[in-house]
């Protein structure tokens, strides 16, 4: 399966990318060869730190080499008054009788408890093209629903740094 991101997403994950092989990895073999001077490797506890610290850098280097490789790039087809990426979206939860402000997201940018929802997510998938006004069903994947109301949508540039502008 292909993660569909945008062409930001890509250089903030080859910027990441760049920094771990160039600048925290050699920063890491070093750590790992000065402790290993400390003595016997069984006992010795910054040896390990240093070799877990190394191993997560090396497998957060495949991870991202990876998405890289396999991603798809996408862009924003949204018209000026739809519901587009990165756009902040403030919804009337018609059950609860209360107002949330969300971002629609791609799966790398997701968080959240910061607002940032997946374009994947149920709730993503049925605001994304949608204009102020609408009501809008929303379907969970244990197949519950609930209504929103579309407030107002504040269109929002991508700067690639995957903070909300």
């Amino acid at each position: 399966m292909h993660d569909e991101l945008t062409a930001q997403d890509i250089a903030m994950m080859q910027k990441e990318l760049d920094h771990r092989k160039l600048e925290l990895m050699p920063e890491l073999i070093e750590e790992v060869k000065r402790t290993r001077a400390f003595g016997d490797l069984s006992e010795n506890f910054e040896y390990k730190a240093a070799k877990q610290a190394q191993n997560r850098n090396r497998s957060r280097i495949r991870y991202l080499e990876r998405m890289i490789k396999s991603a798809r790039v996408i862009e924003d087809k949204a018209a000026a008054d739809e519901v587009g990426l990165f756009d902040k979206v403030e919804l009337y939860f018609e059950e609860d009788e209360e107002t949330e402000t969300i971002q629609v997201v791609t799966t790398v940018r997701c968080d959240p408890l910061q607002g940032r929802i997946s374009r994947e997510a149920p709730l993503g998938k049925a605001v994304l093209g949608k204009k102020q006004g609408d009501r809008v069903s929303v379907t969970t994947e244990d197949g519950d629903s609930y209504t929103v109301v579309i407030r107002s949508i504040c269109k929002q540039a991508d700067d690639g740094t995957g903070a909300i502008l």
